[in-house]
């Protein structure tokens, strides 16, 4: 016995607005429930303009729990059927479990067996499949209208050579069919492996919608599937396509779905989106012969010292570096058109600014500075796990900034930093890559 399933909702919230219930027999419809709901929230114009149910059209309509014992009734030991099944199931499920209720029925999804049955389909959009099957909808974008169209391609599908071996594979317990995105194929799942990498949900377009991270590849994307939030039931309804690149490790992985966020600006990534500016530490000699040390973004200074990825952090380091080798905070930039220091935090000034002091000692501490700050940012390599038996990966940092990671094979000889550096896959630093690479270094 099947219900094949149709509901339109509010948008926002997915709250029900309509809900038609076609049950079959197999061979006919048998009974059917069609009802408008009371969403108890605001239906945007959006949603009104494609639907045509607006909020005067439910205001004295019934509310989900008025209608729920007549969906849990008719939907009684049946097989839960409908086009994108996942949508239509867990916005009817969020709705039982606002009231306390625990529905659970068997699912089927008409977009996953038509792909099975009747392949060679440019979209399997209800829409589109049912123009292609010479499938009429009366009502285009209301439950009623939309789940009649369903039931007669439901019927087609039944009546396709080796429907019963497919129906009974998609039914199975281990089947991840009904838990799959409707336009994603099996296929493309079951190539996913059980290792450490990225992950790239595609639409029907081929544009990365999201970018995630995983230990366990297949694990991880699998539980995007299972995930009920609003948000992640529209990224499935969207992916159409998975692509991976393996890491060989979780750290090298979030290093590469930084990069990749940041490259794509996927519309379902929240995080790491953004680029901060970059300053740098730089000095220069003024006509006086003495040296400045002065700071401004990265892309702006040819020779930079040291990188900061906020000017906060930047300013700080100077006022440090000016307490520790008595410098001057004019001539460090933390004073900026003065004739003389008068900086409320640094008191140790010897006099530069005011010519009590020789450049030369000045010059001498600032170089001091300089080369005792450099020399605390050696160069980094951290070795990490490759991604098979036969490899080893690294992460390369030089004078604190991050240059990349690479994959060596075991058997080339590496005797040096700049063989190693003949397999770096150079990248961009950032504050966030920052972030990640020191919780490593706190680990080491």
């Amino acid at each position: 016995m099947y219900t094949i399933v149709d509901i339109e909702t509010s948008g926002p919230g997915n709250k029900i607005t309509e809900i038609s219930i076609f049950k079959h027999d197999g061979l006919q419809i048998i009974d059917e429930f069609t009802s408008l709901v009371n969403p108890e929230t605001y239906i945007p114009d959006y949603i009104t303009a494609l639907t045509g149910i607006d909020n005067y059209m439910v205001a004295k309509a019934p509310t989900f729990p008025e209608v729920a014992q007549a969906i849990l009734d008719i939907t009684e030991e049946t097989i839960f059927v409908a086009h994108s099944v996942n949508f239509d199931y867990n916005a009817i499920r969020n709705e039982f479990k606002a009231i306390g209720i625990d529905f659970r029925r068997k699912k089927l999804c008409t977009v996953r067996l038509s792909r099975k049955l009747i392949p060679g389909h440019k979209s399997y959009s209800l829409g589109k499949i049912c123009a292609a099957l010479d499938i009429s909808i009366n009502g285009r974008h209301r439950a009623r209208g939309d789940a009649e169209a369903t039931v007669i391609l439901f019927e087609k599908l039944l009546n396709t050579e080796a429907s019963e071996i497919v129906f009974n594979d998609f039914l199975k317990k281990s089947s991840k069919e009904a838990t799959l995105p409707p336009h994603l194929p099996s296929a493309v799942f079951d190539g996913i492996p059980n290792e450490a990498g990225i992950y790239y949900f595609k639409n029907k377009k081929g544009k990365v919608i999201y970018v995630g991270k995983a230990k366990d590849l297949k694990k991880r994307v699998l539980g995007h599937f299972y995930n009920k939030t609003e948000k992640e039931l529209n990224l499935c309804r969207e992916t159409a396509d998975i692509d991976f690149e393996l890491s060989g490790s979780e750290f090298i992985a979030l290093l590469m779905e930084n990069a990749a966020i940041k490259k794509y600006f996927p519309e379902f990534n929240q995080a790491s989106k953004r680029n901060p500016k970059t300053y740098a530490i730089f000095k220069f000699e003024d006509r006086n012969g003495i040296i400045h040390l002065a700071y401004n973004t990265l892309k702006a200074i040819p020779c930079p010292l040291l990188t900061f990825y906020n000017i906060t952090d930047c300013r700080q380091f100077l006022e440090r570096l000016c307490m520790e080798y008595e410098l001057c905070p004019k001539y460090c930039h933390l004073q900026e058109g003065v004739a003389q220091c008068s900086h409320y935090l640094i008191k140790t000034c010897q006099g530069i600014c005011i010519e009590k002091e020789p450049i030369k000692l000045y010059n001498e501490r600032v170089q001091k500075a300089i080369k005792n700050t450099i020399e605390n940012t050696k160069d980094v390599i951290i070795k990490q796990k490759g991604r098979h038996a036969d490899e080893e990966a690294f992460v390369l940092l030089k004078n604190g900034l991050y240059m990349g990671y690479g994959f060596v094979d075991k058997s080339e000889q590496i005797t040096s930093q700049e063989d190693l550096e003949n397999y770096l896959i150079p990248q961009k630093d950032n504050a966030d890559i920052q972030k990640i690479i020191r919780s490593k270094l706190v680990d080491l």
